[in-house]
């Protein structure tokens, strides 16, 4: 089998990830045909090839019959029109799973389980423009832009994979069957959608192995260098960014609360930001306190917002679990658009601990940057949900796994602020949620500081933890950080019993202070040890492929390892905070 995949892999690049994706896209194309009711007919050599590439495609996969049987239903060895056809069949099957939903909405009586219903609903709109982009990618490539063509597809289905889990995560504590009938309803399309990310995956491997991938990128991502390199087009920098004031850069669209913008609201604001633009459209808020729930959606892209500063320019909302909002709709800034980039804001949730869950700042937009802000909260202060992410010098406060989700989100010289919990609760920094050990995600935490917020009292009562596995595969790295004695000996806590402590990813590598020693860590079988080698794979230039979009937000940016430059951004930090 392994021979069949790299004959494939020489004869026909595009043919095999073509069809991957077309097998990916075909979701409710499951036929349950019995033995004896398979209909004779002359098996064509043509036919004979396709079954042949089917099954090797889908030899990965953890549902091979599942991924077998919805590409026998498609009568075409045409890889164009296979694609077609599923993608069709993949509209077809999330459309009767979305009516399922509006139909379970109408008749559901406990209000959580119908707020879930709804979130449903725009979740599996998120999930099919994953697939669709996926789609319109893997036909634009030839082998030497395929590394980052397969980085993308593995990012982009590992999302859609989110967004169905996030569905689910939306009935906990409800009553009723609304949960267990919507995962009936989705099963194919988590199951084909794990297929798919399986096949690209693991051709990936296979022309990883055959050296096949565009190595010559691969060593460039590599650099420590902080400079815009060469290739970086020029239209597309933001130049001076950070060496100039907010007031100083040329703002496409100025609003503010004492009358001198345009607009005093940011929701008046984005209806005059262009929708789906190539070109980055500069937002200036003025130093102010802005009360108002924001999303910024998927449409508008390429959008900076920039403020005057972390503690000037605020944006602050209250809403949370306990009052009646599902998690997910919490967050009092939204973040959608791909290329989005903030600077100088603060995003704040105002609710307080005894709240419970309350985000501040929701992101799932890809290749987005995050620079000199701040996120306050408690209880889920940040959700990194999915996608690409970047942040450098920001700080982030919280109690409860106050930085979660499923992204590939990489933390440079941030600063974490543990806060002062209520009484029977343990602070828990980082909360991720990969649910399948191939999607492309992890929590990666690089020079910063973990240290105690101002309020935070240490006693026998209270114990903060690096982080806890919230779903099966979860996996951070904090590495050449600074970790004060607020962290618990152990270091990482469990979620509910057994559960994700084999198969979660946690490591530590080349940290420093009180809370760094790692002697008396739990034990788990997830908790790893790593080279140098492997924890350079999690910085931002390989891990997230940073040099191909970082730079061009004009933002210091650090590709490879940091070295000697740790002590002294270590020292600078704590005097700022402690």
């Amino acid at each position: 089998m392994a021979e069949d995949r790299k004959r494939f892999a020489v004869i026909g690049v595009s043919f095999v990830v073509l069809l991957a994706i077309g097998a990916l896209l075909t979701f409710g194309v499951v036929y349950n045909n019995k033995p004896g009711d398979v209909e004779t007919r002359s098996v064509t050599s043509d036919a004979m090839s396709t079954m042949k590439t089917v099954e090797a495609i889908c030899s990965p996969t953890d549902y091979k019959t599942t991924c077998v049987n919805s590409l026998k239903g498609v009568n075409t060895t045409d890889p164009k029109e296979l694609i077609k056809a599923g993608f069709a069949a993949g509209v077809k099957c999330i459309g009767a799973s979305l009516k399922k939903s509006d139909a379970l909405r109408v008749i559901e009586k406990d209000p959580r389980a119908a707020q879930a219903l709804e979130n449903c609903k725009e979740l599996m709109g998120y999930s099919i423009d994953n697939l669709r982009r996926s789609l319109e990618n893997a036909g634009h490539f030839d082998l030497n832009g395929i590394d980052e063509v397969l980085s993308n597809l593995k990012t982009w289905l590992s999302a859609a994979l989110t967004y169905q889990e996030t569905c689910f995560d939306g009935f906990e504590n409800t009553t009723g069957d609304a949960g267990k009938k919507m995962k009936q309803a989705l099963k194919t399309a988590t199951q084909i959608t794990s297929n798919g990310l399986a096949m690209i995956t693991d051709f990936h491997d296979t022309l990883e192995s055959m050296n096949m991938l565009s190595t010559g990128v691969r060593r460039e991502m590599l650099s420590s260098d902080d400079r815009v390199p060469d290739w970086v087009p020029e239209e597309v920098v933001i130049r001076g960014l950070v060496e100039r004031p907010a007031a100083k850069i040329k703002a496409d669209l100025v609003m503010a609360k004492d009358g001198s913008g345009k607009y005093k609201t940011i929701k008046e604001a984005l209806k005059d930001i262009p929708k789906k633009s190539n070109k980055t459209f500069v937002l200036y808020i003025k130093e102010g306190v802005y009360r108002e729930q924001v999303q910024f959606n998927k449409s508008l892209t390429h959008l900076m917002v920039i403020g005057d500063g972390p503690t000037n320019t605020r944006i602050t909302f209250n809403k949370n679990y306990v009052d009646g909002t599902p998690t997910f709709k919490t967050a009092t800034v939204a973040v959608l658009g791909d290329f989005f980039i903030a600077k100088d804001i603060g995003f704040e949730n105002t609710a307080g601990p005894e709240k419970h869950q309350a985000v501040a700042l929701r992101v799932q937009s890809d290749r987005s940057v995050f620079y000199n802000c701040h996120m306050d909260g408690y209880q889920d202060t940040l959700y990194a949900h999915t996608l690409r992410q970047y942040y450098r010098n920001c700080v982030v406060s919280g109690t409860i796994d106050f930085v979660f989700g499923d992204s590939a989100a990489v933390f440079q010289n941030c600063t974490f602020l543990v806060r002062k919990p209520l009484d029977n609760q343990q602070c828990i920094v980082t909360a991720q949620g990969r649910k399948e050990r191939r999607q492309p995600s992890a929590i990666v935490l690089q020079n910063c500081c973990i240290l105690p917020h101002s309020s935070y009292v240490k006693n026998g009562n209270t114990k903060t933890y690096l982080g806890r596995p919230w779903k099966e595969y979860s996996r951070t790295i904090i590495m050449e950080s600074y970790i004060d004695d607020v962290i618990d000996s152990e270091g990482w806590m469990p979620w509910a019993g057994n559960f994700g402590l084999n198969t979660c990813f946690y490591t530590e590598y080349g940290n420093t202070g009180p809370g760094a020693k790692t002697a008396g860590r739990v034990k788990w079988r997830g908790v790893k040890n790593i080279t140098h080698q492997h924890a350079a794979d999690f910085a931002p230039g390989r891990f997230i492929s940073g040099n191909t979009w970082i730079p061009r937000a004009r933002v210091p940016y650090t590709a490879g390892l940091f070295h000697a430059q740790l002590k002294v951004a270590h020292a600078s930090a704590r005097r700022s905070f402690v």
